[in-house]
């Protein structure tokens, strides 16, 4: 998959291509920045209904192509509370025209303490799913819709910076790992701080990651002063140099690609990618019928695996 980090045109065009045909209707429309939502996308054929597979195959062709998510969380066999948190949202608008997927999806591992900890985390998705449904879904979804004056990865950056700076004045010494996905048409946005990660799955067994950790001994790592065997097995593999609410602002790592056509994304905590193996995470999502009962799964292997840390995981199927 190709990643753009050039500072968000990409997205931009893509915003300016959804609302393009109607933004063209009248000198009105481009004055106020409205339009109604007649978004120049894939059309839908009514007629391909009829040749669909059983809906007991999971794994058959939706019309319109949709996104399937699950969640799944445990406090793990080792901890006594949660200081994990995610959020999930799922939406998909058709008209007779038109069809826009849209998810958003996010994990925070929160640190420094139970109080701090769970508060951090919780804070910092419900800030960043807050600017993200202001400046980006009701405006697109409203009516009348409208054009954002930002591209994406402008939306996803903010939301980060409005995230920690309610994690410093809300909870101080509190802090919390960040990943953000957001699915837009056929875009997808990464926002991500710490060492939570996001993960496509690709049907052929491909396992890409789309994050970087920001931990001492991933750094270690990528300098070539430690090997993966010894990264994974480190005492302070869980220390990290990056985390929202902890220091001075800093932007976080933004990344936009093309969404891959089938396959899956997986956003998960360290509770989980620390734990089982990438062989079993394909095993176990490309087996399951539905995300949701998947996401279960790799919660009950990584508890079976030890369950050192809480576990937080959110599965995506991706449209065909």
């Amino acid at each position: 998959m190709q990643i753009d980090q050039r500072g968000g045109s990409l997205v931009t065009d893509f915003i300016r291509r959804l609302f393009g045909r109607a933004k063209n209707r009248t000198k009105d429309a481009d004055k106020s920045q409205s339009t109604e939502l007649d978004i120049d996308t894939q059309p839908l054929d009514r007629k391909s209904s009829q040749n669909l597979a059983s809906p007991e195959d999971s794994r058959s062709h939706l019309e319109p192509p949709q996104l399937l998510a699950g969640v799944g969380l445990s406090v793990g066999k080792q901890r006594d509370h949660n200081e994990d948190a995610l959020f999930s949202l799922t939406t998909t608008m058709v008209s007779d025209t038109s069809q826009i997927p849209f998810g958003f999806y996010m994990v925070a591992d929160g640190m420094g303490g139970h109080k701090h900890g769970e508060m951090a985390s919780g804070i910092a998705v419900r800030a960043m799913a807050g600017h993200v449904i202001n400046r980006l879904y009701i405006p697109l979804f409203g009516l009348p819709a409208s054009v954002p004056d930002q591209s994406l990865q402008e939306i996803m950056q903010e939301g980060v910076q409005i995230a920690h700076q309610a994690i410093v004045k809300q909870t101080p010494g509190g802090g919390t790992t960040l990943t953000a996905v957001l699915i837009l048409g056929d875009q997808l946005t990464v926002a991500h701080v710490g060492d939570s990660r996001a993960y496509i799955i690709h049907p052929d067994g491909k396992i890409e990651v789309l994050t970087r950790d920001h931990s001492l001994v991933k750094r270690l790592e990528e300098l070539g002063q430690l090997t993966p065997e010894e990264a994974a097995i480190h005492p302070q593999r869980n220390v990290l140099y990056r985390a929202l609410g902890q220091g001075e602002s800093f932007d976080a790592e933004i990344a936009t690609s093309s969404l891959p056509r089938r396959g899956h994304l997986l956003v998960c905590s360290d509770g989980l990618w620390g734990v089982i193996s990438e062989m079993d995470l394909f095993e176990i999502v490309t087996s399951t019928q539905s995300p949701e009962i998947a996401c279960q799964k790799l919660i009950f292997a990584a508890n079976a695996a030890g369950g050192p840390d809480n576990i937080t995981a959110i599965l995506v199927r991706l449209p065909d």
